[in-house]
């Protein structure tokens, strides 16, 4: 019955049409007519969408409302605080200073703080003064790096070209110049426009060794030493993992895959360019470790570490134990969080895989710490920093600087629109469609990069001077407090528990650190 249904439906349309065309004249009443008769009668003969089939015509309001739906959430329906991952409050503060407009806000703070979760800072009633020049920048290099690094407290985190535009590119690297800090090049290697705008650069290495591999995918040793030892590359970034896809592999959809990408990474044009998930260099601590040293060498002794979200604990305290048998150290290790982002990644691994940022952090300072390793190597964190706040809490965790990339998005006009995986990105940051990246004007974005680090460092100064601090090292997790409950706040020092240089090697840790550091051998993850 419902075919017959269907079929007498089909035979009406087409005969209304047929009436139209031969009696009525051809108005623009007429030709909307004619559209909804032969839109609703594809949509009762597909077989795809039941919706339509169902509801002919009427069925498409649900896929327009469904298709604009994050831009109605985003500016009639959420409040300052509830979108993720970033709030329209942090957006706001970091377009603000971007642009050099007023950043203070009225009437008092919009945050509940009672509710467990809240954190929140102690202030002194001796307040000091600490200069940018002294305390806004830490040196990074061990014992065994020649050319060590006097890098700012707040860089620009790794972010492909590729996943981002060239003229996002040129415009973060323009305002690392001006503003006198560091700009990762992400693992799609180094690119014209890294080197384009003059600012210092941290190369990073990612397992498919883009900018430094043979034809066939190999690592290349010549290719490495030709570009590491550029002036403009200050240090070398082995990637491990990253926070919002660990242990998967990085991945640039097909689409943004232009000849100009594909040359320079040595891919297919219009093919997904998906990294592997292990480093075909290495599979052991130890061999990471060699691996460490060789780019040090190759670089002229220039800074090297590596970057990791951490996972099993006992990988990371196997790379500790590789430390202490190798005496090879790494100059740096990135840690970044479960909650860091990335233009493209399956759900499963974004939502469910990988240690948030707090954690992680406090567990890798513990190991290099209760390892005696912490002096000689730098604590780099990521992972949705963005306020002078956000800098404080990370080195009273155990960092010694940050890194941010989402944020220095923002202060290039990024307004979170979630179109990073699909080449449309409006502002033309995260596009290669030439049309929209042509919106986004180099000459007028790169001071806006350089304004946001600069508000960002005085803020974390002036943060740290309330505090009533004389030196930045001096921070400790005591300073950071975390509302545990409806009537209780605690300072991180209880919150976490922090181990004494030696400890672990005394044997002098917590029992489910002490199981780990058992399990936890040299020669193998």
């Amino acid at each position: 019955m419902g075919r017959l249904i269907i079929f007498g439906f089909v035979l009406l349309s087409v005969f209304l049409a047929i009436v139209m065309i031969i009696w009525l004249p051809l108005t623009f009443l007429t030709l909307v007519c004619l559209a909804i008769i032969i839109i609703g009668s594809y949509d009762v003969l597909q077989r795809k969408h039941t919706i339509l089939r169902n509801f002919p015509i009427f069925g498409h309001l649900r896929f327009i409302f469904e298709s604009i739906r994050p831009e109605i959430q985003q500016y009639f329906i959420s409040s300052d605080q509830s979108e993720h991952p970033f709030s329209r409050e942090i957006r706001s503060i970091v377009y603000q200073r971007a642009k050099k407009v007023l950043d203070t806000v009225p009437f008092g703070t919009k945050h509940n703080l009672g509710e467990p979760g809240y954190e929140s800072i102690r202030h002194s009633l001796a307040p000091t003064h600490l200069k940018e020049e002294e305390e806004g920048r830490v040196w990074i290099g061990g014992p065994d790096c020649k050319q060590p690094y006097h890098a700012s407290r707040l860089n620009i985190s790794a972010m492909s070209f590729g996943a981002l535009s060239k003229n996002a590119v040129l415009a973060l690297n323009k305002g690392a110049k001006l503003g006198n800090f560091a700009h990762n090049t992400g693992e799609g290697g180094l690119s014209d426009y890294h080197l384009a705008g003059g600012g210092d650069l941290i190369w990073q290495l990612g397992t498919a060794n883009f900018g430094a591999r043979t034809l066939d995918g190999q690592f290349s040793p010549e290719e490495f030493r030709k570009k590491a030892c550029l002036p403009q590359v200050k240090m070398i970034e082995i990637k491990l993992s990253q926070g919002a896809k660990p242990s998967h592999g990085g991945i640039l959809p097909a689409i943004k895959v232009t000849p100009e990408i594909a040359a320079m990474r040595g891919v297919h044009v219009g093919v997904d360019c998906i990294s592997p998930p292990t480093n075909p260099e290495f599979s052991t601590p130890i061999g990471l470790l060699e691996y460490v040293a060789k780019l040090r060498e190759l670089s002229g002794g220039k800074p090297v570490g590596f970057k990791l979200c951490i996972g099993f604990h006992r990988d990371f305290l196997a790379i500790c134990k590789a430390m202490l048998e190798t005496n090879i150290l790494p100059d740096f290790i990135s840690v970044d969080g479960a909650e860091g982002g990335t233009g493209a990644a399956p759900l499963e691994f974004s939502d469910y895989m990988g240690e948030m940022l707090e954690d992680g952090l406090v567990f890798v300072r513990n190991a290099l710490v209760g390892c005696n390793l912490r002096d000689n190597i730098r604590i780099i964190a990521s992972g949705k920093v963005a306020t002078g706040f956000d800098i404080l809490h990370k080195l009273a965790l155990g960092a010694d600087l940050c890194n941010s990339a989402r944020a220095m998005m923002f202060a290039l006009g990024c307004i979170q629109s979630l179109q990073c995986n699909r080449n449309t990105c409006p502002t033309g940051v995260t596009t290669q469609n030439p049309r929209l990246m042509h919106g986004l004007v180099v000459e007028d974005k790169y001071v806006r990069v350089a304004n946001y680090h600069q508000a960002t460092i005085d803020s974390m100064l002036e943060m740290a001077g309330a505090m009533g601090l004389k030196h930045l090292s001096n921070i400790t997790p005591s300073y950071i407090y975390k509302r545990t409950s409806l009537d209780k706040t605690l300072p991180y020092s209880v919150v976490h528990h922090f181990l004494s240089p030696g400890d672990i090697l005394r044997g002098n840790m917590p029992e489910a650190l002490n199981s780990y550091w058992g399990l936890a051998r040299a020669d193998r993850f």
